[in-house]
């Protein structure tokens, strides 16, 4: 049975042991509502790391106003039953006054201008948010690699921009996007879905196959394909946009990219994105 903590001093006493053995530790973080793509992390880390820790906290610095921090599914016991069946050592499980004890930080990581545009641009503050719980989770779980996957592109960009730029002693490991057998990302938002939103769900990834298909033939044809596929579908597109993964900026030449989808299916906002090369003769 994976053991839980709920303070830092449990936290701690879990890891001393740990420590002075000199076992590596790994961090998987997580809101909760654990899915098969959290499994995968998991595993990752277990592949490479003696101890693992998941933490699992709804951090309220990420939700703007009006967005579903209320109803953000909160699934504990299931939580805890597939960190168990994964052989996770801990469950860091604090509440808002545990991470945060003097209530909303009045200092927090700024994400800088890349935290502003798309996913930025469309929740303001969300990434200086994240950035802030995950460097205060760092620092509680002292971890040798935190895990990532990389269906949250942007925010992986970030993470690993700020342990470079603020000398933070993590390794940080991305894992690929796990997907359901019809293509739709893995994500805890999806329980929004009903039958008829998942099957337009699908879209997103259909849109970036299409653009995959097509980046042989340059950036803009890549975006071009799967803007037509979302457009064919009626889904409510918020953007489509290639990115160079080294500066996040937008790119219209060619090499390696990030060609990112974020759309309206229903009530829920999903994003989705593929790593792909762009130019004659790269697929």
């Amino acid at each position: 049975m994976t053991a839980v903590a709920r303070t830092r001093s449990q936290l701690e006493a879990a890891r001393a042991g740990w420590t002075e053995a000199g076992e590596s530790i790994a961090v998987v973080m997580t809101m909760g509502a654990l899915h098969a793509g959290h499994a995968e992390l998991i595993r990752r880390a277990r592949e490479r790391d003696e101890r693992v820790i998941v933490t699992d906290f709804l951090n309220p610095l990420q939700f703007a106003p009006g967005e579903d921090l209320d109803k953000y599914p909160r699934t504990f016991a299931a939580d805890l039953e597939l960190c168990t069946a994964e052989g996770v050592d801990l469950l860091f499980a604090p509440g808002p006054s545990e991470v945060y004890p003097a209530g909303d930080p009045i200092v927090r990581v700024a994400a800088g201008p890349v935290g502003d545009v798309l996913e930025g641009e469309a929740r303001p503050g969300h990434f200086d948010g994240v950035l802030t719980v995950v460097a205060k989770l760092l620092h509680l779980t002292a971890p040798h690699r935190a895990y990532f996957g990389q269906k949250d592109a942007q925010q992986l960009w970030l993470i690993k921009q700020m342990v470079v730029d603020l000398d933070l002693p993590v390794e940080v490991v991305e894992v690929p996007t796990v997907r359901d057998d019809d293509g739709l990302a893995l994500s805890s938002r999806n329980i929004y879905l009903v039958e008829a939103d998942r099957a337009q769900a699908l879209t997103l990834h259909r849109a970036l196959e299409a653009g995959e298909s097509a980046a042989s033939n340059g950036a803009a044809a890549a975006v071009a394909a799967a803007k037509a596929e979302l457009a064919e579908s009626g889904v409510k597109c918020d953007y489509v946009v290639l990115v160079d993964p080294e500066s996040f900026a937008a790119m219209d030449g060619s090499g390696q990219a990030i060609l990112l989808v974020a759309a309206h299916v229903g009530s829920t906002r999903l994003i989705d994105n593929v790593r792909l090369r762009v130019g004659s003769g790269h697929r």
